[in-house]
């Protein structure tokens, strides 16, 4: 960061986000989505992320209720407070193993930063679709993977339950149609509220998107006044709208 970009001190600070594996959740056997989860929040933990998010056991199928996203809680409580691991800050340095998985993820992550830069650096590659082509094209192998049982996953494609029973109707998130029209009735009062003052954020927002300006703030000044439809709009005004590309 410093040698290539001249990043300042503050920049050059190593302070990230880790999530948990949401392609790992499966509907089969979604109890054993909390083992994934767990091991996967020890991985972050152990690399000494700053912020970590645990997926709920549940997420392959609705939005987490209120049960599963106490349990996803859970795993990192009971890593940080019970486990006593996490109190040695890298507690596995110096293992082949991890000096090798260390490398190889660098090496890619280096190699991945090329492709991206070959292309004109992120907006570049936005323009072609890189990213976007990246992730639908990695998602597509791993799901031939898991269907072909190529890639082994246990009560997915490897040790079903044989006397597992037809699932059942699993709890699901969703609102009520009262609860839909309260918000849009929240959403036209918020509009009203700043009809004055909305187009000129939006304005703004248009202006700087086409100066190259400093969009995330613009942003921030037209999220007091405007809802997202309206900023997505001014957007879409400016540089169009993504259509996905098959």
């Amino acid at each position: 960061m410093k040698e290539k970009y001249g990043a300042n001190e503050r920049s050059q600070k190593l302070k990230y986000h880790i999530q948990t594996s949401g392609r790992s959740l499966h509907a089969q056997e979604i109890d054993f989505n909390d083992i994934r989860t767990t091991l996967q929040a020890l991985y972050a933990i152990y690399d000494n992320c700053n912020s970590l998010h645990t997926n709920a056991y549940d997420e392959a199928i609705t939005t987490p209720t209120e049960a599963s996203v106490r349990r996803a809680i859970a795993v990192q409580l009971i890593i940080n407070r019970e486990l006593g691991q996490a109190n040695n800050e890298n507690p596995l340095q110096g293992s082949f193993f991890i000096e090798q998985m260390t490398e190889l993820v660098e090496e890619a992550v280096l190699m991945e930063f090329r492709r991206i830069s070959d292309r004109g650096g992120v907006l570049g590659a936005m323009e072609t679709m890189y990213q976007r082509g990246k992730i639908q094209e990695e998602s597509m192998h791993y799901e031939h993977l898991k269907h072909s049982g190529e890639l082994p996953i246990i009560g997915v494609n490897t040790f079903l339950n044989p006397q597992a029973a037809e699932p059942g109707t699993p709890e699901l998130i969703r609102s009520t149609e009262a609860e839909k029209q309260q918000q849009i009735v929240n959403l036209e009062a918020f509009q009203a509220r700043n009809a004055d003052k909305a187009p000129t954020a939006l304005d703004r927002l248009k202006e700087v998107a086409r100066s190259d300006g400093n969009l995330f703030d613009a942003l921030l000044d037209a999220a007091k006044v405007c809802s997202l439809g309206q900023i997505s709009q001014a957007l879409y005004e400016v540089g169009g709208q993504y259509r996905r590309n098959m």
